[in-house]
């Protein structure tokens, strides 16, 4: 299990709960002194908030959660964003729903409880009970199997789409988004179409295009974004040439976020309908520089000053098992005590960098525990909250 830290003891325990039902007293007598008394309420109850989720940041050891039923991949990807300090500052600034009904409802704001009461409990797991029918109140199946990249981006659209605080929800973009430029060359006029595009995750291949197997990330990227070219069936339409002729097809990095998400693609469909897992290795560094991956065609910053394109890892969903079959566990970078440690639902531990390579991959070991989803720090985001 997980070392322990001691912490000081606070003499009164404070949680949210004490704030949801708050009602400002008013008078009766005219409408605008109710307003204004309910106006006062509000803000007393938002300063609160704030009062409380600041004491979060005096908790330095990590708490599991409870698996309540194939729940190891919400687990996972919860403590993931949980222990990023970026996403936890966003998610504290949140607008609190007045309406007890409007809170269930809420998925940031669920999270926002769940992530209080692991931060304050003096337990070593939490059940993320609430959270979870939340959840399914947006058609998000409990007791079911997931893949950790689809629910990913369940999770993140929701919690976008309920921040109501426009600024808030920019930050949050701005965290995750990476921007591409894609482009189209035709072979036979030379003519180039652009077009913008945004990603929150890159989905790598495990195979490059002569289905030979990737073994670095580094590679992987390489051959995620090597150019394509068009020919025969897969020709493109040329409006200069006013036909259908041969191009060259490609995409360029023109902004990197502070929080990088990269899939590796290791569940893939054969024979038929049948999905089947690649175990086979595939190393990934602890520290990443895309100007030393890509090229200078492929990597093209708009903000050569502000995106250096230096990334620390900080976290690795793995999955062990098949692709019917299988489980999730997070090894996650502390931030706070500079420490790599394992969350496997209600169990934490502390673990070293050996330990996280295990996750590389062995396609000779059935219940190979392999990376899925690796997620890296910019570097100059190492200091910020």
């Amino acid at each position: 299990m997980g070392q322990r830290v001691g912490r000081p003891e606070r003499s009164k325990k404070i949680r949210l709960e004490e704030y949801q039902t708050m009602t400002a007293e008013v008078e009766e007598e005219e409408e605008e002194e109710e307003a204004e008394h309910t106006k006062d309420a509000a803000q007393k109850l938002s300063q609160k908030l704030k009062a409380i989720c600041g004491l979060a940041d005096l908790r330095n050891e990590p708490v599991g959660l409870y698996n309540i039923g194939f729940s190891c991949c919400l687990n996972s990807l919860l403590q993931v964003f949980f222990m990023n300090r970026r996403f936890t500052a966003i998610l504290r600034r949140i607008k609190v729903p007045y309406e007890a009904e409007e809170q269930k409802w809420s998925v940031p704001y669920q999270m926002l409880l769940l992530l209080e009461e692991m931060q304050q409990c003096r337990h070593k797991s939490v059940h993320p009970m609430c959270l979870a029918n939340c959840l399914s109140k947006h058609r998000v199946r409990l007791f079911v199997l997931y893949d950790a990249s689809q629910l990913f981006l369940i999770l993140w659209n929701l919690i976008k789409s309920q921040i109501t605080n426009l600024d808030l929800a920019e930050s949050l973009t701005d965290l995750y988004t990476i921007r591409l430029r894609e482009y189209l060359v035709c072979q036979k006029c030379s003519l180039e179409t652009k077009k913008n595009s945004n990603m929150l995750m890159l989905p790598l291949p495990m195979f490059d295009y002569d289905s030979h197997r990737v073994k670095t990330l580094e590679d992987s990227l390489r051959c995620f974004f090597a150019p394509e070219h068009l020919t025969e069936d897969n020709v493109c339409y040329c409006e200069r040439c006013d036909r259908k002729t041969a191009c060259l097809k490609g995409m360029k990095v023109t902004h990197l976020p502070p929080t990088l998400t990269l899939h590796l693609k290791r569940f893939c469909s054969k024979h038929g309908d049948r999905t089947q897992k690649i175990g086979h290795y595939l190393s990934f560094p602890q520290n990443l520089d895309f100007s030393q991956i890509l090229t200078r065609e492929q990597y093209q910053p708009e903000a050569p000053e502000e995106d250096s394109g230096l990334y620390d890892l900080f976290a690795v969903v793995a999955h062990s098992g098949s692709a019917s079959c299988g489980h999730y566990c997070a090894y996650i970078w502390s931030l706070t005590d500079r420490k790599w440690y394992c969350f496997n639902d209600s169990s934490v531990c502390q673990v070293s960098w050996d330990d996280v390579r295990c996750t590389y991959g062995h396609s000779s070991l059935r219940w190979s525990e392999t990376a899925y989803l690796l997620v890296y720090r910019k570097k100059e985001s190492a200091a910020a909250v």
